[in-house]
């Protein structure tokens, strides 16, 4: 997964807001492992995503945080990286580049 800077903020917002949906609806939903401790890590990881995905929501519904033409391509870009996979195994990939996921948050 690649997450390069997005040079507009709106953008930014937008595509975050799209990426942590995408974690709660995809990623999370199908990472279930033999170890009951990383469930349990992960499901408070989802709960964490959860959180922040309601404040940019609320963003996003007042229509403040509009998609430009760069946040749905790459957005775009994940999900086609996503889907050519298994899911289960896409899954564990995405979960696997967390880390990416989060320093490219953090960068905002």
């Amino acid at each position: 997964m690649s997450f390069e800077l997005l040079p507009n903020s709106v953008d930014r917002c937008c595509l975050i807001h799209h990426i942590l949906r995408f974690y709660l609806d995809k990623v999370f939903r199908h990472c279930e492992t033999e170890s009951l401790l990383i469930n349990r890590k992960v499901s408070g990881i989802a709960n964490s995503f959860l959180s922040t995905e309601k404040k940019f929501r609320e963003c996003h519904d007042q229509n403040t945080c509009h998609c430009g033409e760069d946040a749905i391509t790459k957005y775009e870009q994940i999900i086609n990286n996503y889907e050519q996979m298994e899911v289960t195994s896409a899954a564990m990939k995405s979960l696997g580049e967390l880390d990416i996921l989060l320093d490219w948050l953090e960068a905002y």
